[in-house]
């Protein structure tokens, strides 16, 4: 049995809590899987790098209507893909060597882990690890819904579909989640036709309503969408090829792909740290519980020396979370008697799909719910693109800024945006809601460059017509 001082279960967020503290001091790093974690190898970095040579091959597809024609000669799928993984695969094994080869206070476990008691782990080959202080940022993995022929190798998720050798012409992609909507915009954009089955009525069913149901009809546009349909069965054809069985609303019907990518969803890594053997508390969907201060807990209470962040607890599957708990984790094991709270009340997140989708904060739904129970009213904006001179430029038919707020205060409550670069645009709303800045202040008290896009924020201030301008 060999005893640390500090175990970090998971080599991603919890990488970073490594810091100078624990200099001279024991630390283990435990981690089965690639070093580096989701986000680097199979997740938000390589996505995104894919994403953007996708937005060079699209780019022409609405040129002809500003009297540019831009035609697409080739996608070289595999140029693509090992400049990404060139660069991934590189920093992955450099965090790793530095870790396991540099430094002297630190062991790397490349292996799977158990809890055997709440400050005992036990690795595949049996060997025993202590640790005054555990973190477990163990992260999440890809959900495989139980269909006949997920087994088959040209089925793939996230982890596995970025690396394929080349781009199959037909792909059926089984979710209408944010994974399988960037995705979709990927293959699509690079030639592939993409077929993609969603169970619900709409897709990105989880964001505001006004959103899902445009981003929905716009991705008829792009993609053959079946909504409302189950996939019952994958077979392989005689050329290699597989056949899905779809149920929808009209009946049952197959479909034939050469490659089906699964993008229904990510679940903790709970189930395989045995978890329950340390008699830790978790969520109903098998998250980890922790307090605000990231502590695990057992029977509603807090476990003295044992931390969670990240994906295998939190509610928001998203890096820059996990990067925030991480350094919450971080003061809190060497600052023992001022621990901090995470804050996660204005937590961003972005579809990088076609169009793009930025949100924060509430829904229409959550916060007419909410204005109801505090008995105040709601304001509600929603300002197109189009009606801004960049959008005269752009000719900009679908991009819009959904803004909620407290009618007498104008205290921000919610924004959403669809639309060309979304995801930057929404930064200023999410400094407005951290930092206390109501609707009309924000909208009035500072420069608004003219003719930018950022106009329609603006605008969308302007119109939610709270506080003085009622």
């Amino acid at each position: 049995m060999t005893h640390f001082d500090l175990a970090i279960i998971g080599s991603g967020s919890g990488n970073s809590l490594i810091t100078p503290d624990w200099d001279g001091r024991k630390v283990a790093v435990i981690d089965g899987g690639t070093f580096g974690g989701t986000c680097l190898n199979v997740g938000c970095i390589p996505t995104k790098m894919f994403v953007y040579p996708a937005q060079l091959a699209a780019a022409g597809s609405d040129a002809g209507r500003l009297g540019v024609d831009v035609t697409l000669d080739k996608v070289h799928w595999r140029d693509i893909r090992d400049r990404i993984f060139t660069r991934i695969d590189s920093i992955s094994e450099g965090g790793r060597n530095y870790r396991a080869e540099e430094l002297d206070n630190v062991t790397l476990y490349e292996t799977r882990v158990r809890f055997v008691s709440e400050h005992a782990l036990e690795t595949e080959d049996g060997r025993r690890i202590t640790a005054d202080q555990i973190v477990v940022a163990a992260g999440s993995r890809p959900v495989l819904p139980d269909i006949p022929g997920m087994d088959l190798p040209q089925v793939h998720t996230s982890d596995t579909v970025m690396r394929i050798p080349d781009l199959p012409p037909r792909i059926l992609v089984i979710g209408g989640g944010y994974i399988a909507a960037e995705f979709g915009f990927v293959f699509s954009a690079f030639g592939a036709k993409v077929t993609m089955a969603a169970r619900s009525g709409t897709l990105l069913r989880a964001m505001d309503a006004t959103v899902s149901e445009r981003f929905t009809r716009e991705a008829a546009k792009q993609w053959d969408v079946r909504l409302d349909t189950q996939v019952e069965s994958l077979i392989e054809n005689p050329d290699g090829s597989v056949r899905a069985r779809l149920r929808g609303p009209q009946g049952e019907s197959d479909l034939d792909a050469d490659l089906v990518l699964v993008a229904t969803g990510r679940v903790p890594n709970t189930d395989r740290l045995d978890v329950r053997a340390a008699g830790f508390d978790q969520r109903a969907d098998g998250r980890l519980a922790v307090d605000e201060y990231q502590r695990v807990l057992k029977d509603g209470k807090p476990v003295e020396g044992v931390w969670g962040l990240g994906d295998v607890s939190s509610d928001f599957q998203l890096k820059h979370v996990a990067n925030h708990e991480a350094r919450t984790v971080a003061y809190n094991l060497v600052h023992p008697q001022e621990h901090r709270a995470s804050d996660h009340r204005f937590v961003p997140s972005a579809v990088f799909s076609s169009p793009q989708i930025a949100s924060v904060g509430m829904t229409e739904e959550e916060a007419c719910a909410d204005t109801e129970a505090r008995g105040v009213e709601l304001a509600l904006a929603v300002q197109e693109y189009g009606s801004t001179a960049y959008g005269w430029a752009m000719e900009d038919t679908t991009g819009f800024v959904k803004l909620l707020a407290e009618k007498e205060s104008g205290k921000i409550l919610g924004a959403h945006i669809m639309g060309h670069e979304a995801s930057m645009l929404i930064q200023p709303l999410i400094q407005a809601m951290s930092f206390g800045l109501d609707a009309q202040t924000m909208a009035s008290g500072q420069y608004w460059i003219h003719p930018a896009l950022t106009e329609v924020v603006e605008n969308a201030l302007l119109s939610l017509q709270t506080g003085a301008q009622s």
